[in-house]
Formats: structure tokens, C-alpha cells, sequence
């Protein structure tokens, strides 16, 4: 069973960065494909970055382009989520998840296993 555990969430001023960690266990992570998902109050989950399973494509919701960047160590089973330029409107609980698949997506039904999430808060 996989489970994945994030961290590196709180609370941030706007124009601040913090760096999301998510940590895997019970399985490499080395071939697969592998997504981070925010959800704020009210909305729908959605896809904000993902990484295919060695790093070289990746997808950004436009609302991250050049913000956020996804990135993994397959050495350390680690994915990552640098988040830069924070805006008020990034506050969410933030999801990384394992799609059992080696490409990259952004559909959340094509990921079969999920971290608990972490909050992160960007005040204005």
C-alpha cells in the first residue's frame, strides 16, 4: 500500500514562497507519474502541477505558470512543489497523489492514491 505524506504547508505573506514536500512510502515512486492538487473552500479540487515519472514534462495550471514548479527525487521517493509570488487566491489544502502511470496528467481521476493534505495560507 502507498501511503504519501506532505509537508512544508502554513501561513505566508503575500509575495512570500514556501516549498511543499511530499514524501512516499511503501512503494518507489521511481515509475510513476506523480500530481499536486489544492481545493479552497467552496471550490473543486484542481490540478496545479504534475511531473511524469522522470522530471522531463510537466504540466501547470495557468493560474501557477511561473510560480510554481514541480519537481522530484526519485532517490529520496520526494516530490516536490516550489511555490513563489504567493498570492492571497493560492490559499487552499494542498494534495500531492500518484498516478499509477509513467506520463504526465492533470486529470485527478487518473490518480489512485493520495497525501492527507496540507494548508497552506497566504494573507493578504
Amino acid at each position: 500500500q502507498v501511503q504519501l505524506v506532505e509537508s512544508g504547508g502554513g501561513l505566508v505573506q503575500a509575495g512570500g514562497s514556501l516549498r511543499l514536500s511530499c514524501a512516499a512510502s511503501g512503494r518507489s515512486l521511481r515509475t510513476y507519474a506523480m500530481g499536486w492538487f489544492r481545493q479552497a473552500p467552496g471550490q473543486e479540487r484542481e490540478c496545479v502541477a504534475a511531473t511524469n515519472w522522470n522530471g522531463a514534462s510537466t504540466y501547470y495550471a495557468d493560474s501557477v505558470k511561473g510560480r510554481f514548479a514541480i519537481s522530484r527525487d526519485n532517490g529520496k521517493n520526494s516530490v516536490y512543489l516550489q511555490m513563489n509570488s504567493l498570492k492571497p487566491e493560492d490559499t487552499a489544502v494542498y494534495y500531492c497523489a500518484l498516478r499509477s502511470s509513467l506520463g504526465v496528467s492533470a486529470a485527478q481521476d487518473e490518480y489512485a492514491y493520495w497525501g492527507q493534505g496540507t494548508q497552506v495560507t497566504v494573507s493578504s
